[in-house]
């Protein structure tokens, strides 16, 4: 999935096996906080799709610290609902699970990433112009500028 260029359209660059299969442990480790990313499978088929859930970015901007959600599928799996619905029952849960700072969660994506931001808005997500930021990990480019959801959780 992360050497697909569908998938990895909007990152700065495809990802090897080795750096896909470290991103996996990290995704592990970060389950000592209490919330993490979870392995997405269909239900009819039991085939892996990609990863939903909670990180904690490590980079400094104005929003942080905070709590993200985000999505990464691979793309057969595309216009089905599964980003929409894996990320509400993520909501759920964190609301009973995780103590959130400052009581909301965010999302963010590269400011070209259409897709991913109507997931955010139709799990009610709000954006503020004002909040959009430049990714401090994307070199200059179209990727850089990202905007900034947010969603109360209290």
């Amino acid at each position: 999935m992360n050497a697909d260029p569908a998938v990895m359209e909007y990152f700065p660059r495809l990802l090897t096996t080795g750096e896909s299969e470290s991103l996996v442990d990290r995704y592990v480790e970060s389950w000592q906080l209490g919330y993490g990313l979870w392995a997405v499978e269909r239900r009819d088929e039991g085939q892996f799709i990609g990863f939903i859930g909670f990180s904690q970015p490590s980079w400094s901007a104005p929003f942080t610290p905070c709590i993200e959600i985000g999505w990464r599928l691979c793309a057969a799996s595309w216009g089905q609902g599964f980003a929409t619905e894996g990320a509400e029952a993520a909501l759920v849960w964190g609301a009973q699970n995780v103590e959130f700072p400052s009581g909301e969660v965010v999302s963010f994506t590269t400011r070209v990433n259409l897709r991913s931001r109507r997931v955010m808005e139709k799990l009610g997500f709000s954006r503020d112009e004002r909040d959009d930021f430049d990714h401090p990990l994307v070199v200059d480019g179209p990727l850089r500028p990202h905007v900034l959801y947010r969603r109360r959780m209290t």
